[in-house]
């Protein structure tokens, strides 16, 4: 079973991350929310730091780009006693995990107490990288290595329904010619491949999906803008134009071919039923990338209880976890009952990234962390705009900030009303035909 220490394995790394967040982010953040599309130079410096762990083996796979999913290779839960010890049980089986989507969480989860939009520009920790890492072969993630990949799914008529997309792959000879239009791609501009969903046969549905590694400076690859946001605008966030774009066909990731489903399997926002080649393959990036998301809620989550109960402690107000919230002020028993709603996103979270540690599916899971944490950080940050009153709403504090950014968190990687959809049609059994 999971065990809801954090590992001493990662504990340094989560310093580190700490560390990166506080005297890194911290003091560029309001800057770079004024100058909205400039390229954080810091970042170089934060992602050598990154690139050197990794490579001497300290950073413990922390990063979007090192998610990947463990294969099951029979544990079952219940038969260990602790995750990560290295031991095997009484039964002489694999004992259970923590992995590179547990640390990822982690580390994400630090870093984002510092800034969103500044995580989000981390070269080669893109979403994207974490696509490739799910789904790519061997072959693919040595030749990727090394590069920061965005991830383009959103379309301007299709919004939160990714089985609807319209952009269109055809097949011609040793390549395949993309057509269409891609919206809200972060890090479109500054990565240098964005993984591009497209269709090759639109009467076909999601059965016909998959996604392709396209290189940036493609001339079929057409920028045609950068959007100016709300929040994270740190973070590029670009639409394109796929115009007769040609990609050569190993950079298809998994199965070229065309699976027919069975009635029932598939397609319900998971990559459960539908194998790795088709669309079930690309859903799977969501398995990984939902608890990632969630972690950066969690962790402007995190920023915005930690100030405002400083802000409040400086103003007499002081949250006694001893006592009931119902004998105490009303500012404090709102702390205590928003601590509570992090701790449960929190948990849950964890379960949906060592749930991919071990080789458990865990759709239904990384969509229940990431609609609670969503929400969460949206209600929370707000509230504590509210409790912080006049300073919380100036630019002299960054919870102002905070609450601009967390909506996005809410958002993007499926809206709370799609994991709420894809949660029903789980603990129900239905497919995503009968209930939509």
């Amino acid at each position: 079973m999971i065990d809801l220490e954090v590992p001493k394995k990662f504990r340094p790394l989560i310093s580190q991350a700490r560390g990166m967040a506080e005297e890194v982010f911290w003091p560029i953040s309001r800057k770079y929310d004024r100058a909205e599309h400039e390229y954080p130079a810091e970042l170089d410096l934060v992602s050598a730091v990154i690139d050197g762990m990794a490579d001497g083996g300290a950073g413990q796979g922390a990063g979007a780009a090192n998610t990947t999913r463990a294969k099951d290779d029979g544990a079952q839960e219940g038969d260990v006693a602790a995750v990560g010890s290295g031991r095997r049980s009484a039964k002489g089986e694999k004992e259970n995990k923590n992995g590179s989507n547990l640390s990822s969480v982690l580390s994400i989860l630090e870093t984002c107490r510092g800034d969103v939009g500044l995580t989000l520009s981390i070269p080669r920790q893109g979403l994207g990288n974490a696509a490739i890492a799910a789904v790519a072969s061997d072959e693919q993630k040595e030749r990727y290595a090394g590069k920061w990949a965005a991830m383009a799914i959103t379309e301007p008529d299709t919004g939160s329904d990714s089985g609807a997309i319209r952009t269109t792959a055809t097949k011609d000879g040793d390549h395949y010619v993309l057509n269409g239009e891609k919206i809200f791609v972060t890090s479109g501009e500054r990565a240098e491949l964005v993984v591009v969903w497209a269709t090759l046969d639109r009467s076909l549905g999601k059965q016909a999906i998959k996604s392709f590694v396209v290189r940036r400076d493609n001339p079929g690859l057409q920028l045609v803008r950068l959007e100016h946001k709300l929040g994270i605008r740190a973070s590029d966030t670009a639409a394109f134009v796929l115009d007769d774009c040609r990609v050569p066909a190993e950079d298809l990731l998994g199965d070229p071919e065309i699976r027919i489903w069975a009635h029932g399997t598939g397609g319900d926002g998971g990559a459960s039923g539908s194998g790795a080649g088709g669309f079930g393959g690309a859903m799977q990036t969501f398995d990984n990338t939902r608890p990632l998301v969630a972690s950066m809620a969690l962790g402007l989550t995190r920023a915005s209880l930690d100030r405002t109960t400083a802000l409040l402690a400086d103003a007499g107000v002081v949250v006694d976890w001893d006592r009931p919230a119902h004998v105490q002020s009303a500012a404090a028993a709102r702390l205590i009952a928003m601590e509570a709603d992090y701790q449960n996103a929190y948990l849950l979270t964890l379960r949906a990234a060592w749930m991919a540690d071990n080789g458990k599916p865990n759709s239904m899971e990384a969509s229940m962390a990431k609609a609670k944490a969503g929400r969460t950080c949206v209600d929370v940050s707000l509230a504590c705009v509210e409790l912080a009153g006049a300073t919380g709403y100036a630019e002299t504090e960054l919870l102002e900030k905070w609450a601009r950014d967390s909506k996005i968190l809410d958002i993007f990687e499926g809206t709370q009303q799609i994991q709420l959809l894809v949660i029903a049609r789980r603990v129900l059994g239905y497919s995503s035909k009968e209930l939509k």
